[in-house]
C-alpha cells in the first residue's frame, strides 16, 4: 500500500517541479536556508541547556543543601530499612536494613551536629522528597522476594548517589564541621556500597 501511494504522488510532484518559476525556486531556496539556520540555532541551544545541566550537576552544594540532602536520604532510608524487617524475605536482606538503620540514625546525629557547629548554624530539612515519598509507597505494596529485589535496586542507586555527594562535599564544601562530616562518613557509604552490590548479585 505505501508503494502504491508513492507511484501516485511522484508524477504530481514531478511537474509541480518542472512548473517552478526561477523566482519560486529562490523562494524555496531562502526558506530551506531560513529553516537550516532556525534548526542549527535550536540544536546550539539545547547543546547549550545539556552543558549548563553537566555544570549544575559538578557544582558543589551549599551547606544547607548538603545537609538537607543527607538528612533526607537519611530518613528515607530508615523508614525503608523498616519496611524491610516486615515486608523482606532474605534473613541476609533483613540483617542489611538493620545495619541501615543503625547507620543512618548515627549518620543523622553526625550531621545535624555538624550543622549546629557551622556559622551561622544550620537546621537541616529531613522532610521527604517526593521521590522518596513514591518509593515508599511501592516498597509498602510489595514482600517477600519482590520486595528484595525492589529495595536493594534501590539501595545500590541510592548509595552510589550518596557517595558521590559524600566525596565531592568532603573535597569542596564550603562549611569546615560538615566537609569534616562527609569525609567520615564517606567510607561507611562505600562500605554499605559494596554489601548493597553483593546482595543484588545474588
Amino acid at each position: 500500500m505505501r508503494n502504491h501511494l508513492w507511484m501516485s504522488v511522484a508524477p504530481i510532484a514531478a511537474l509541480a517541479l518542472g512548473a517552478c518559476s526561477p523566482k519560486a525556486e529562490q523562494k524555496a531556496d531562502n526558506a530551506f536556508n531560513d529553516t537550516g539556520a532556525a534548526v542549527s540555532g535550536a540544536l546550539n541551544s539545547t547543546g547549550n541547556a545539556i552543558d549548563n545541566a553537566k555544570q549544575a550537576l559538578r557544582t558543589t552544594p551549599t551547606g544547607q543543601e548538603f545537609a538537607d540532602a543527607v538528612a533526607k536520604s537519611d530518613a528515607f532510608e530508615i523508614e525503608a530499612a523498616k519496611l524491610a524487617a516486615t515486608n523482606a524475605q532474605s534473613p541476609q536482606v533483613k540483617a542489611f536494613a538493620g545495619m541501615m538503620v543503625a547507620a543512618h540514625t548515627e549518620s543523622t546525629a553526625k550531621i545535624k551536629a555538624a550543622a549546629k557547629a557551622a556559622s551561622p548554624a544550620i537546621t537541616p530539612d529531613a522532610t521527604l522528597t517526593k521521590d522518596h515519598a513514591e518509593d515508599l509507597a511501592e516498597l509498602k505494596t510489595l514482600k517477600g522476594a519482590a520486595f528484595d529485589k525492589e529495595y536493594i535496586d534501590g539501595q545500590v542507586d541510592a548509595h552510589e548517589n550518596a557517595l558521590d555527594l559524600m566525596r565531592k562535599y568532603a573535597a569542596d564544601g564550603n562549611v569546615v564541621s560538615l566537609k569534616q562530616a562527609a569525609g567520615e562518613i564517606a567510607p561507611v557509604v562505600e562500605k554499605h556500597l559494596s554489601s548493597a552490590r553483593a546482595l543484588d548479585k545474588d
